[in-house]
């Protein structure tokens, strides 16, 4: 099965209205792809992004929603205000959110309910640590945060969703695994959703993150089970971003 594959840029905590205007001019300036790009900025931004890309090709993301609807959450944004901006995607289980603000697989899967509800697309992020991945914990791990989540949703729901396989070790840190390492993760991944359903497991787009750069993108995209990027860092600079776009084709 061809999946078209997806490139996404998490901007994470950077940017101004300055800078942002820079960088989407730049973005636009690109060619058409084959890919879908993503964009994913801070939340005081989306709206000044959602302007300056209308009428483009470059898809909008958000970083994180509440899992409540609406109500008394102060500092929260809700699935439904995301739909006012044309938002499409909503990174969840990010690492860092896992790490640092203490989001439990049962957290993020009521993310998930929520923003399906919502019809946003989960970009569902699951990873190792390093000491995990040095205990042999990887695929364990994964598993993990997967079933949390098919528990809640179901695996039917995977069609509407895309997974981001981002190894805790490789993000912001310069390492990165080889695209032997990442197929053999993305490839266990798939084989897992298979056991629910082999239907949705082909049909699922499985991203790597973790230092992606464009020197070593273009081997990770020749692999069968890698289905695009969630880029971090190389996502601020938009000849950088492009040329990763480029490589996948």
């Amino acid at each position: 099965m061809i999946r078209q594959k997806i490139v996404a840029g998490n901007w994470k905590m950077n940017g101004s209205k300055e800078s942002i205007v820079s960088l989407v001019s730049g973005l636009l300036k690109m060619k058409d792809s084959n890919s879908e790009v993503v964009i994913a900025p801070s939340f005081p931004y989306l709206s000044q992004v959602c302007d300056l890309v209308d009428a483009s090709s470059l898809v909008l993301a958000a970083q994180n929603i509440s899992h409540e609807v609406k109500g008394a959450y102060t500092g929260e944004v809700s699935a439904s205000m995301l739909g006012d901006f044309g938002v499409k995607y909503v990174l969840l289980g990010h690492s860092e959110r896992r790490s640092i603000y203490g989001e439990t697989d049962a957290i993020v899967a009521s993310k998930v309910k929520t923003a399906l509800e919502f019809r946003l697309t989960p970009m569902l992020c699951i990873g190792e640590t390093l000491e995990e991945r040095q205990s042999n914990q990887t695929l364990a791990v994964c598993e993990r945060q997967l079933q949390a989540v098919i528990a809640l949703v179901g695996i039917e729901s995977f069609e509407k969703m895309v997974v981001a396989y981002e190894p805790v070790w490789a993000i912001g840190t310069g390492l990165s695994a080889s695209a032997e390492q990442a197929q053999e993760v993305h490839e266990s991944i798939r084989a897992f959703l298979a056991k629910s359903s082999e239907s949705v497991s082909q049909k699922v787009q499985i991203l790597y993150g973790g230092s992606v750069k464009a020197s070593t993108s273009s081997a990770l995209f020749q692999m069968p089970d890698v289905d695009g990027a969630l880029v971090g860092g190389a996502s601020l600079d938009a000849e950088e971003f492009i040329a990763i776009i480029k490589a996948a084709g």
